[in-house]
């Protein structure tokens, strides 16, 4: 593992009692109303200031953390941030990533800004808390998880349902073999919005286009991207949509209970359909996925595109029972015991948390692994990037987690990587 650099908190903890000068030690420094000692407490970053961006930057302060700089390509939102926790606002997240004074660093940008930022931070020897879901293409991943293992940076996905205990006891119950053995799993996520604006229009005043476009295709501003909340979600230049965006968070409890890369190579197959104009990203969906030892792995589309507890939802079904689990609860089982049920010590337990941010502070400071981390992400996000491919390939394909490769397919394999525009590089 590589050692991370000294900051200059780190430095000043050095000197321990070195210091000639007597100095007085204030309520804030020692950590009052909860908050950790000012010498403890690691100073953070925000790349990314819209709507997750917010609820990032909250759940770090509630954690601990201590917000030094804000980073967006909106002038109104990094200077608001920045006003907020009286720290330095960035329009370029490079210049975040040479402080020596930064920690860990936030990344809630738009999903194509995900990797390209994340793998900077790793190398720049920061730690990273960034939303979800993981690249835009597999090769993105790829890249994420490798540089992360290189780096030894801490790695904490987006997927806040691992913090979630209802969440935590069901992957440990099919871990268990209390279901027996897996033979479904079916899980349902909102659909994608139909159409969208292609006009264009004039760039606001504040907005770094170029900067927010980054490594995607250049195209004209319209106000459905970058001022309109998350619409950029439905453009597959910056996104997968929902299917991943919102799919990766049942997935990735997919993963934590069964592991889907261990058993051999598998298929997926699927139809769908895609939006129009702007959304070009799937708003429908219905994939099979079918490994080596039986179990089969649906993911389809439900009809509604509003957020609610069932917005996502997900079963395990077993040759001895089922449990169907959703944002807030463990909705149902068979037989009903199982809602009762706790595994016992013989039992298999996963990494406990109960808030997602302070994890992860928790394992910057420990170094790691946190709950969520490059390995889960790794794995969940490349289900989402092989159901894209199957439907928009209009066929099966076969993918091999040992060489991380698609078999046999020249077309479906160039569907794993996308190119970056200059001056930005994979």
């Amino acid at each position: 593992m590589t050692a991370k650099h000294t900051t200059r908190r780190g430095f000043l903890k050095a000197l321990g009692g070195a210091a000639a000068a007597p100095y007085v030690i204030t309520s804030a420094a020692l950590g009052a109303a909860g908050r950790p000692p000012a010498s403890d407490r690691l100073t953070a970053a925000l790349i990314g200031c819209g709507s997750r961006g917010g609820a990032d930057g909250g759940g770090l302060l509630a954690a601990g953390a201590q917000l030094v700089a804000a980073c967006d390509c909106q002038k109104a939102r990094r200077e608001g941030w920045a006003n907020r926790v009286k720290g330095r606002a960035y329009a370029d997240f490079r210049e975040v990533l040479a402080r020596d004074d930064i920690d860990v660093v936030g990344i809630a940008t738009p999903d194509h800004w995900h990797v390209p930022i994340a793998v900077a931070a790793a190398r720049a020897g920061k730690d990273v808390y960034c939303e979800k879901p993981l690249g835009v293409s597999i090769r993105e991943d790829q890249l994420a998880r490798d540089t992360f293992r290189r780096y030894g940076a801490v790695f904490q996905f987006g997927t806040q349902w691992r913090s979630y205990a209802h969440c935590r006891i069901a992957c440990e119950l099919v871990r268990s073999g209390r279901l027996g053995h897996l033979r479904e799993i079916n899980v349902f996520v909102r659909r994608g919005r139909p159409s969208g604006p292609t006009a264009p229009a004039p760039v606001p005043a504040g907005l770094d286009w170029d900067m927010w476009l980054g490594p995607a295709p250049w195209r004209p501003y319209n106000g459905h991207y970058a001022a309109a909340g998350d619409a950029w979600w439905y453009t597959h230049d910056f996104s997968l949509g929902f299917m991943a965006a919102c799919g990766v968070h049942p997935l990735d409890q997919v993963v934590w209970a069964f592991d889907t890369h261990t058993l051999g190579p598998f298929d997926v197959e699927g139809t769908g359909a895609e939006g129009e104009g702007a959304n070009d990203t799937l708003v429908q969906w219905n994939v099979r996925f079918t490994f080596p030892n039986g179990t089969v792995l649906t993911l389809r589309s439900t009809d509604s595109n509003a957020w609610h507890d069932r917005a996502e939802y997900w079963q395990f079904v077993g040759t001895e029972g089922r449990i169907e689990v959703d944002y807030a609860r463990i909705a149902s089982a068979e037989p009903a015991s199982l809602l009762k049920d706790q595994p016992g010590p013989d039992d298999v337990h996963l990494i406990r948390s109960s808030h997602h941010p302070r994890n992860f502070l928790e394992a910057a400071r420990s170094r790691g692994p946190a709950v969520a981390d490059i390995e889960g992400a790794f794995h969940a996000d490349v289900l989402c990037q092989l159901a894209d491919i199957a439907v928009r390939s209009g066929r099966r394909i076969r993918w091999d987690p040992a060489r991380e490769a698609i078999v046999g397919d020249a077309e479906a394999s160039r569907m794993m990587s996308r190119p970056w525009r200059a001056p930005w590089a994979l």
